[in-house]
């Protein structure tokens, strides 16, 4: 058994990392290190490791003599994201289907059901959710640099999800293609799952590119 030890720079790096997922701290202001101290009650020598992390995650930039700003979003980081998720996701959830077990099937249901709780009263969660549905739908593949792959794609994701869910109705689309893709996954028909995931991330993106290109 392992015995994981998280660091105060551990637990900040995650309180931060939601609030960014979340849009709370936007692109457009400067991470105000004395201010988001004081609010979390911690030394700025933990959060400064924290913001470190962050920037080597690509969600933090930093400026010479002006400090740390959230990276904005953009098309183009959008578009490798969900490149790379459209070769890699769709194959492994059909082969997952196939191979997913009483227990994981179990669990692929509870994920859909704990999204829906999120997405109904606490949608701060709902990235995070979303990122634990898709894991689920692919995890009984067993393949685990596969896994690894996803994992980190779908963490960069969270921020385009977030952020793909505000205009109105997208929520209801999203719980639609969900449940159709569960039900599928469920029936073990490898094909039509890996079809409807390649359909879900497809228009997921082009949705995201007209968004992030009319600002």
């Amino acid at each position: 058994m392992s015995l994981v030890v998280r660091t105060l720079a551990d637990r900040i790096f995650d309180v931060v990392r939601d609030k960014i997922v979340a849009g709370s701290l936007t692109a457009e202001m400067p991470i105000r290190q004395d201010a988001l101290a004081a609010e979390l009650g911690v030394s700025k020598i933990p959060l400064r490791e924290a913001l470190a992390r962050l920037e080597q995650e690509n969600l933090l930039i930093s400026h010479a003599n002006r400090g740390y700003f959230v990276r904005p979003l953009s098309a183009h980081e959008a578009e490798e994201i969900y490149a790379l998720r459209l070769a890699i996701e769709p194959a492994t959830m059909g082969m997952a289907s196939l191979a997913a077990n009483d227990e994981e099937r179990a669990a692929a249901i509870a994920a859909m059901a704990a999204l829906d709780d999120a997405a109904n009263g606490n949608l701060e969660l709902v990235a995070l959710r979303n990122r634990e549905f898709h894991m689920a739908l692919t995890r009984p593949s067993r393949r685990v640099l596969t896994m690894q792959l996803i994992e980190r794609l779908q963490m960069l994701s969270e921020r385009y999800t977030c952020a793909h869910l505000k205009p109105a109705g997208r929520g209801d689309r999203a719980h639609l293609e969900h449940t159709t893709l569960l039900k599928t996954w469920l029936s073990r028909n490898s094909k039509r799952a890996e079809e409807l995931a390649a359909a879900h991330i497809e228009g997921t993106f082009a949705d995201l590119r007209r968004q992030l290109e009319s600002l």
